[in-house]
């Protein structure tokens, strides 16, 4: 098979796909160093910690922690451990994509602690707004973090984590979300990650999951009734089949549309590889280990042609068992953390780059360049080695290549001294570093340098379908 790489036809920015949740939690160190070498664009912060979040990070009962003080006195908080946790990842490069409300409590049949609504609404949400001022207004001994997405509770949809009915849910979403935007109209204020709609792809699901996409048609009728700001609306869901996700992207890109909330940003909150050939716990085995790290690595791919403009892989820290991107209790990193790193070289060049090709089965690729360097990640997901001639209009004679496959879990270095013929073994990813001659630069990198600007502010939603693409 044929890819040709064409350095000089620049796309949209590459988007920031690779987000995850949480981080390791390293209270006496400064910073994330494996996410920062990753480049991590965003880390949303739901279920951090642990149960209850420690009962010390994130969740509004941690920080305000009785719900009679004064939201306006400074006494009345306690941000301390949240604040060591927030302060490690904007150490490491990373931008919070905080989520206002509690941890699952997935022992909900026994008790439930937080999943009851607010006592006051109206109260909740001047505690949510204290905090936002904390961290981004310097209040109470605070920050200048510039935190830009606030998400408005969690899968309200599921008891273990509302236990209030949909009315009252929708009711706190369009209090605090009005209160917000008023107080802070420059934020993106919005929620409210939806358990996920599995009806629309999957038949005879059960009347639990065909509840979901009610819930979401419910709540942009009300939004929309009330006037409610909804800059992003986000989702989750758990699947081995990649093109589900392109699949339910365009769904919610096209309810958002019909209801009148074309501009409002789809937000893929949640996602993880559920291996079907797995029992018990090899299923969190299989997430961090090849099968995981390729699944991860074609849906990266996807998302790119996807309506998504953010996303964030579930989970990242040790002691949970859908972190795929660490091994516990040592906190190597896996497979499926090296794919993370390899898209990172992608995104930091920032201008995706147009490719061309047959388009085998199981095969995905992307390309990005900046400055005088170019980068292709491929993704072999057959069952056998695949032969590619690649062309491109520079040089490969110092081109690199980084390969992740089951021999090399930990990822290998090699250098290119084949021509332009590259030998992919089965299941594997590779990332081709390719240095740019002068000729093969992008007009903008020869004139002014213009893609050296951050790509976290660049968003591209509404592009191809991943299932027509060319490569």
């Amino acid at each position: 098979m044929k890819l040709t790489v064409d350095f000089r036809h620049s796309m949209e920015r590459i988007k920031p796909v690779h987000g995850v949740n949480n981080c390791p939690v390293r209270l006496s160190e400064e910073k994330i160093p494996e996410f920062e070498e990753a480049g991590i664009p965003f880390v949303r912060t739901h279920d951090s910690g642990g149960a209850y979040g420690r009962n010390i990070l994130i969740d509004i009962p941690n920080i305000f922690r009785d719900f009679d003080a004064d939201p306006d006195d400074p006494a009345s908080y306690d941000f301390a451990f949240t604040d060591v946790y927030l302060r490690n990842l904007v150490n490491s490069g990373c931008r919070i994509f905080y989520r206002l409300g509690i941890t699952i409590e997935n022992l909900n049949i026994i008790k439930t602690y937080r999943t009851a609504p607010p006592a006051d609404f109206k109260k909740w949400a001047r505690i949510c707004e204290g905090v936002i001022r904390h961290y981004n207004e310097g209040w109470a001994k605070g920050f200048h973090y510039g935190i830009e997405y606030w998400e408005i509770w969690n899968e309200p949809e599921i008891p273990q984590m509302w236990s209030g009915t949909m009315e009252q849910y929708f009711q706190l979403y369009v209090t605090t979300a009005k209160h917000l935007k008023k107080t802070f109209p420059s934020l993106k204020i919005g929620g409210y990650g939806s358990c996920g709609f599995y009806s629309v792809t999957r038949k005879n699901t059960s009347s639990y999951f065909q509840a979901f996409p009610r819930w979401f048609d419910a709540f942009l009728l009300r939004v929309r009734k009330e006037n409610a700001p909804l800059d992003f609306f986000s989702w989750h869901l758990y699947t081995s089949n990649a093109a589900e996700i392109s699949a339910h992207a365009k769904y919610v890109a096209e309810k958002l549309r019909d209801a009148g909330f074309s501009r409002t940003e789809n937000i893929f909150g949640e996602w993880n590889f559920i291996n079907p050939a797995c029992k018990g716990k090899a299923v969190y085995v299989s997430m961090k280990e090849m099968p995981g790290a390729l699944f991860v690595a074609e849906s990266l791919c996807r998302l790119q042609d996807s309506p998504v403009d953010k996303a964030m892989y579930y989970d990242a820290e040790p002691t949970r068992t859908y972190c795929g991107l660490f091994y516990f209790p040592s906190e190597n990193v896996t497979p499926t953390y090296h794919v993370f790193r390899m898209f990172g070289e992608l995104y930091r060049l920032g201008t995706r780059i147009a490719l061309s090709g047959k388009h085998p089965r199981k095969f995905f690729a992307l390309a990005a360049a900046n400055a005088g360097r170019g980068a292709v990640l491929m993704v072999n997901c057959a069952q056998q080695e695949r032969k590619l001639r690649l062309e491109t209009d520079c040089p490969l004679r110092n081109a690199e290549i980084i390969l992740l496959d089951e021999a090399h879990p930990g990822t290998a270095r090699r250098t290119l001294r084949r021509g332009n013929l590259l030998h992919l073994p089965k299941k594997s990813v590779l990332l081709l570093r390719i240095p740019l001659t002068r000729e093969a630069l992008l007009p903008a990198d020869r004139a002014t340098n213009e893609n050296t600007a951050s790509p976290q502010n660049g968003n591209s939603a509404g592009l191809a379908d991943p299932e027509k693409r060319t490569i």
